[in-house]
């Protein structure tokens, strides 16, 4: 699964960062939401799965302790030419090289969409594993009625319902603290949703 996504995004590279590799491309409403969240966050900032990096070298703008990471070579190379003060690695989201309990928060902001519901668990309990006690993980996501696939542009994605993600993030042993949702109106009506978490202290 992680082999396809990989090489589906490295084949669409160039267009994906074309068309949405620039904080221009983000809704407001988002990059508010995020924004705010971030520059709250005491310690290490980990973006997982930045793609491009236009959200890790925006937080990196506003203060932000911040880290991108991602399985895209392409992306890093274009993150780290792009942002060449703010750290990049290429990396797996389900395999972090971070040790356990040394990250302050973890931006997924629609990293996790092609996940399966049978691997979404994976994901979520290695940012349980770096997160430190109270660190927190705001989760960007295609919201649906119930857990579904698509045909996204790329490679297959999921619609997940809010109810269903929280189920996921409290097994990884999460708190769920906010949920929020809006739908887009271009290019057609998509429902995106987010949930801001965090682990017990």
């Amino acid at each position: 699964m992680a082999s396809d996504v990989e090489a589906s995004y490295s084949r669409r590279a160039a267009e994906y960062t074309e068309k949405l590799g620039a904080m221009s491309s983000v809704h407001s409403s988002d990059a508010h939401l995020v924004t705010t969240w971030a520059t709250q966050i005491n310690g290490p900032l980990l973006d997982a799965g930045c793609g491009p990096g236009h959200w890790t070298g925006h937080l990196a703008a506003h203060g932000c302790d911040v880290r991108g990471i991602d399985q895209v070579a392409r992306f890093i190379d274009h993150a780290r030419s792009t942002f060449p003060h703010v750290p990049f690695e290429l990396g797996d989201i389900d395999a972090l090289p971070d040790a356990a309990d040394s990250v302050g928060g973890i931006l997924a902001w629609y990293s996790l969409i092609h996940h399966p519901p049978r691997a979404i668990g994976s994901p979520l309990s290695e940012f349980a594993r770096v997160l430190r006690p109270g660190g927190a993980l705001m989760l960007g996501f295609f919201v649906g009625s119930t857990v579904e696939p698509f045909d996204h542009a790329v490679v297959t994605a999921y619609r997940w319902s809010a109810e269903a993600m929280t189920g996921e993030l409290r097994k990884a042993g999460f708190e769920v603290i906010e949920t929020h949702t809006r739908t887009g109106l271009r290019p057609r009506p998509r429902p995106h949703g987010a949930i801001i978490a965090r682990l017990p202290v």
